[in-house]
């Protein structure tokens, strides 16, 4: 789709601002989420309008092209490979009232793109996950798929989601929240490791506010976590350290309809290939099994259903989130994380949970562009 070509904008059918990369570390998953995203839209029934977000955080204009988006070979994709200009820039509207998208290139008069009725904001991580890009739209007056600024902000950080997980009576696991200004100094670093060492071993040192498994340790010997706390440290200044649990990793998918949240049959994560955790590598690369449905007792599926769904509810989710738990060896369920914007790549979980309960993946996509289109921004 060239810039000439979106200029003008004749269809009725609602027109879908897919957007997509961004600045975090999990920018490349992004766009692989948005190229499954874009392969499975309706075109009889939506306009598309592909977005990308690059690295520096250029807003620039992306061919249509699903295939150039996908994690090939062990090889990530990017935006600057798939933009359509290395200088353009895409505007989104900058208050209510408009929904015209403008397209601006050094030298030459902005050119408008037509009006948008949606986005479909896919971008993992800080800087569009966690409540930024929500903000952005719910000034902008532009109605989008998925959660809103708080609950976006709230599920990125994992200090917070687990505050409120607990305050509504459901199980998380110990922890110990590393602050940025706490390890700058040898008094607090001195203080970090006794905490650590008080949750036992293993320990999972983790970025407080990143997703895709990205920046984390498994931590097995206490001269290995300044280390580990370096390395997730170059993700996010703020970290968290979780005392390791033993038992079976269970995700469950939650949507959102015009009824109330629904779950999906759960799903498990078996991690093989000599991965000792659910790793970026054994998630992406190496593509761990993920057995749906989860081989549960219907007593414990429905039990983690429920969970998924107050989990949901306790963070004020909207439209989507995928709830990861573990049921522990003593029969017991923790919840390990709320997503409130799961992958959608070929090989993503939540997909493939909502098809595993009769829900194909065009189908998801159309829910989701459908419950947007009838919420509003603002307050609700």
């Amino acid at each position: 789709m060239s810039i000439e070509q979106t200029s003008q904008n004749p269809s009725a059918k609602p027109r879908v601002a897919v957007v997509f990369g961004g600045r975090s570390s999990e920018h490349a998953i992004s766009v692989s989420t948005a190229g499954s995203v874009l392969k499975a839209i309706d075109r009889d029934k939506y306009e598309v309008l592909p977005i990308g977000i690059t690295h520096e955080g250029r807003w620039a204009l992306v061919s249509d092209e699903p295939a150039r988006m996908a994690i090939t070979d062990g090889r990530l994709p990017d935006v600057d490979h798939v933009a359509e200009s290395t200088e353009g820039q895409v505007a989104l509207p900058v208050g209510p009232g408009s929904r015209e998208v403008v397209w601006s290139e050094p030298g030459t008069a902005p050119k408008a793109l037509g009006e948008v009725d949606v986005v479909f904001p896919l971008l993992h991580g800080p800087w569009g996950e966690d409540g930024t890009l929500q903000g952005l739209l719910e000034l902008s007056g532009v109605p989008y798929v998925g959660n809103g600024v708080l609950a976006s902000a709230v599920g990125m950080d994992k200090e917070f989601t687990k505050r409120l997980l607990a305050s509504h009576g459901l199980g998380v696991g110990r922890y110990t929240v590393v602050r940025p200004r706490e390890w700058e100094t040898e008094e607090g670093r001195a203080a970090v490791r006794e905490r650590a060492a008080g949750l036992g071993l293993p320990l999972f040192v983790k970025p407080c506010r990143a997703g895709s498994s990205m920046g984390i340790t498994k931590v097995k010997d206490l001269s290995d976590l300044d280390a580990a706390i370096e390395e997730a440290r170059r993700h996010d200044p703020k970290l968290i350290i979780e005392a390791g649990v033993s038992g079976r990793e269970i995700e469950c998918a939650v949507l959102e309809g015009e009824d109330g949240p629904r779950a999906s049959v759960p799903a498990e994560i078996l991690v093989g290939g000599g991965y000792e955790f659910y790793d970026f590598e054994a998630k992406y690369i190496d593509s761990s099994e993920v057995r749906i449905p989860a081989e549960l007792s219907a007593e414990e599926t429905a039990e983690i259903r429920r969970q998924a769904i107050a989990a949901f509810e306790a963070l004020g989710c909207e439209g989507l989130a995928r709830v990861d738990f573990f049921l522990l060896d003593d029969g017991g369920w923790m919840v390990n994380e709320v997503n409130t914007m799961p992958g959608f790549t070929p090989i993503s979980a939540y997909p493939k949970m909502w098809e595993a309960t009769g829900l194909s993946y065009p189908e998801l996509i159309d829910r989701l562009l459908q419950a947007a289109l009838r919420r509003s921004t603002g307050l609700r």
